[in-house]
């Protein structure tokens, strides 16, 4: 009996995902001709991830380029409409982040026609970051409305749960007439109607529900979030960026927002109306002196037991390693809620000074790795006093 002769549509997918070099051995098992459509597909692709044969170097050694996009804006402005036309926004931002780290397409960003077509995500953000001492004029406003577009999206996925977090662990003893079923004192309310137990419905039937407050105390407590700004950090310095401006929209918390390498910049003024402008404050790269960065916040710090210091960092320091460990002791043994994150970010496990974490931590101060949509839960378990080394086994422990 002789075997069945492969799929034709099962082909042509195997012909896009190996690329153009993979044609002759998939044409020789039954033809594999694309589409016009699927052409496309290949074209787009294969400008990012094939390998071409070009001519021989000097040697007499054959050479190789990389099929690239060239120097042509409305090239890429097609190849970029093309990918967005058969890809998901999530793919999408997957291909352009290849393509700038592949093929060296930074230079083309600072077209604002080019940017305009872009997909906005975080990493591209990072990429603008690490670039913006160098966009020229005409691009900048364009860059801004690229970053604004994606502050924006974090902004609507976390700002509600950041401030429900921070306001119920506020105002866990206050009650409110106002109802609402995400503020119901469950606790209390049943303590206080026990006496309405009905045997035949076996059940309490409440006479009143009792409500946690979420009257906004003004400055009842002080956040810090004290930001690496290493190359490495760059994703998280977005996220933590936008939290920091989120906390400081919150007249509850009095927010203060720093940015270090070999020096420390405070962003303060600009994080709660200006979170873009924040963004582009930060300069990635450079070394990195996290003890210079906590011996500035230390100065912020009035109240140490309603105090949150969150540290954004990979502990890579270059700077008095000593007295950075003296000085976050000393910090957490005044009743500051300290916590060290690796990393805020919706990628794996990061890098980091394994040696200081484990330094840290025998000091109480929790280093792990933290998605965004954990952020309000660790923020309220670290306002409500929960310990929060049992917190970091439940989260992103780094690795």
């Amino acid at each position: 009996m002789p075997p069945t002769p492969p799929d034709a549509a099962q082909l042509r997918r195997w012909r896009l995902i190996l690329g153009q070099d993979a044609q002759q051995a998939l044409g020789g098992m039954g033809g594999c001709s694309l589409s016009a459509a699927e052409s496309e597909i290949d074209a787009a692709l294969g400008a990012i991830y094939d390998d071409i044969p070009e001519d021989e170097d000097d040697d007499g050694r054959p050479k190789k380029r990389q099929a690239g996009l060239g120097g042509s804006a409305p090239r890429l402005a097609k190849w970029l409409g093309d990918i967005r036309t058969y890809f998901k926004e999530d793919v999408v931002s997957v291909i352009q982040t290849d393509a700038i780290e592949r093929k060296g397409l930074k230079q083309l960003l600072f077209e604002p026609e080019t940017l305009k077509s872009v997909q906005p995500n975080i990493q591209l953000v990072g990429t603008l970051m690490s670039l913006s001492g160098r966009i020229p004029e005409r691009t900048k406003e364009t860059a801004r409305m690229v970053v604004a577009a994606v502050v924006e999206e974090i902004r609507k996925k976390l700002e509600q749960q950041i401030r429900q977090a921070v306001l119920g662990a506020l105002n866990r003893k206050e009650h409110s007439p106002l109802p609402s079923a995400s503020a119901i004192d469950y606790k209390w309310t049943i303590g206080r109607n026990l006496k309405h137990y009905n045997a035949d419905l076996g059940t309490i039937v409440p006479e009143r529900v009792y409500f946690y407050s979420r009257a906004q105390r003004s400055g009842a407590w002080t956040v810090i979030v004290d930001m690496d700004q290493s190359g490495s950090m760059a994703d998280s310095v977005v996220y933590g960026a936008v939290c920091g401006s989120i906390f400081a929209s919150i007249p509850a918390l009095d927010t203060r927002v720093v940015a270090f390498d070999t020096e420390v910049v405070d962003l303060t003024e600009k994080c709660g109306n200006d979170p873009v402008g924040m963004i582009f404050g930060v300069q990635l790269g450079g070394g990195t002196d996290i003890n210079k960065s906590v011996a500035y916040c230390e100065q912020f710090i009035k109240d140490p037991k309603k105090t949150l210091f969150i540290l954004l960092t990979d502990l890579y320091e270059g700077g008095n390693e000593a007295q950075l460990v003296r000085r976050l002791g000393d910090m957490k043994a005044a009743g500051v809620k300290a916590i060290c994150l690796l990393a805020l970010a919706d990628g794996g496990a990061p890098c980091y000074d394994e040696r200081l974490a484990r330094k840290l931590a025998a000091l109480g101060i929790p280093c792990f790795a933290c998605t965004p949509a954990r952020l309000p839960e660790l923020v309220e378990a670290a306002l409500k006093g929960s310990d929060l080394s049992k917190f970091a086994t439940k989260a992103e422990p780094a690795k």
